[in-house]
């Protein structure tokens, strides 16, 4: 099984789970009904985006400088424009 297809089974069954008790067909609480379960998807969306941007902030902040792929990728530029030169390209 790919990794999306766990996630999309996942994510099916707490929807699922979520609206069985939405719905009242899993008995639950007048409390849970009424205060939790209304604001449990957004509460969800916010913390998957604080989750993503944190993953996100931290990866950009451990990112290596990459010096020799750099300069090996300038020399495949220049080594292209000077090929497309012979062949009459302008490249600039």
């Amino acid at each position: 099984m790919t990794k999306a297809a766990e996630t999309a089974t996942f994510l099916g069954i707490i929807g699922t789970v979520y609206l069985l008790f939405l719905f009242q067909i899993l008995p639950s609480s007048e409390k849970i009904r009424i205060d939790i379960l209304p604001v449990l998807p957004w509460w969800a969306l916010v913390s998957f985006g604080a989750y993503s941007l944190g993953n996100i902030g931290y990866h950009v902040y451990r990112f290596k400088d990459c010096e020799d792929a750099y300069h090996e990728l300038m020399a495949q530029i220049n080594e292209a424009k000077k090929s497309l030169a012979t062949q009459g390209i302008s490249v600039d």
